[in-house]
């Protein structure tokens, strides 16, 4: 299973998919998903859902499949290009950084973001952040017109160039592990659900837009109207020298579980998960001698937060993977963690019968 995830991994962190623009990855993903014999479908927004029959409370499993990037603001006179950040794009690490604009799979063109030549920087501005609004992508041309003639214009979607990589000790780098990881999880959860004999509906979503507004995946929700939902992600690693104090997940130390997550700038949301899937998850964990690692952070949120608020509302909760470098264009995750969790997920939702209680009050 490690090797089949590794390579799917791979592949689909090499395929871009801005969010809105998620058409690429949703059809690599139902071509897996058709190959193991299992239907899908997807709606309007482009979220695919692979539905399984069972008895008990009803569960939205889900992750996003898009990425963060950019679209095209301006083409300048001298073929020069600026751009929009669309997404929680970290300004300080984009000088220098190779982009692609995704004209059309197969004319797709790489560019790179301009960073003022080393020799005439002044000393104010050797140790200066630019604002994404003062970069440009250079991609060769020399004007507006060889721009636009090459199929680039104002709304085109632009992304970290696409990059895969394994590293030693089963690690992986490169564009995209948020959340691509997190889609070959589902798929091989997909599996296992394809063969299961009982367990309770589950309704298997790759969703739209979580890096945009993180809405995208709640009209699917308002459509299923699931009793239950678990949302998988990234959990940020704590493990590297500077980012010590901000909790204790490690890469390599098994899936996580969140416990708290708040984002206060300009979105008031976040997710304090449901005391029967805490429990829940916890128990398995054991019973199945599976580590699990426990996050509360400020500053994360996911689509979670507004499925959650679906009808009467959703027992929800956010699983992952631990993550190093969120955001970008190299981040790293352990395939030692996506295999663990993908067996987390198999004997938690194997654990929901049909008389699984959601009543706070027996949890709490």
């Amino acid at each position: 299973m490690k090797d089949r995830i590794k390579r799917d991994l791979l592949d689909l962190m090499m395929i871009p998919g801005l969010s809105g623009h998620e058409d690429r990855v949703r059809r690599a993903i139902r071509q897996r998903l058709d190959e193991i014999g299992i239907e899908s479908r997807s709606d309007r927004l482009g979220n695919l859902v692979a539905e399984f029959p069972g008895k008990g409370p009803g569960v939205m499993l889900f992750t996003h499949m898009d990425q963060l990037g950019f679209v095209v603001r301006r083409i300048e006179a001298d073929g020069m290009i600026r751009l929009e950040r669309l997404g929680g794009v970290p300004e300080r690490a984009l000088a220098a950084q190779e982009v692609l604009l995704c004209v059309a799979e197969g004319r797709d063109i790489v560019g790179v973001i301009a960073n003022k030549s080393h020799h005439a920087t002044t000393q104010d501005e050797k140790y200066k952040v630019l604002p994404y609004a003062e970069l440009y992508v250079d991609a060769g041309f020399n004007s507006a017109t060889e721009v636009v003639a090459a199929g680039i214009n104002i709304g085109t979607p632009v992304v970290y160039a696409p990059h895969a990589m394994a590293l030693g000790n089963d690690r992986i780098a490169g564009t995209s592990v948020d959340d691509r990881a997190g889609c070959v999880v589902l798929l091989e959860v997909a599996r296992r659900l394809a063969a299961r004999k009982g367990g309770p509906p589950v309704h298997l979503a790759f969703t739209v837009q979580e890096e945009f507004n993180l809405r995208g995946a709640q009209p699917l929700a308002q459509q299923v109207q699931p009793d239950i939902a678990i949302q998988i992600d990234l959990m940020l690693a704590s493990d590297t020298p500077d980012m010590g104090a901000r909790g204790e997940m490690a890469l390599g130390q098994g899936p996580g579980m969140s416990l708290y997550s708040f984002h206060g700038r300009g979105t008031l949301n976040g997710v304090i998960p449901h005391p029967a899937l805490t429990d829940l998850f916890e128990r398995v964990a054991r019973a199945n001698d599976i580590p699990l690692q426990r996050s509360a952070q400020t500053g994360i949120l996911t689509d979670l937060s507004y499925v959650q608020l679906v009808g009467a509302g959703v027992a929800a909760i956010d699983m992952g993977f631990p993550m190093r470098y969120s955001h970008s264009a190299r981040e790293v995750c352990d395939l030692g963690d996506l295999v663990a969790l993908t067996d987390l997920l198999e004997a938690g939702l194997a654990s929901i019968g049909p008389d699984f209680s959601l009543d706070r009050d027996e949890y709490t």
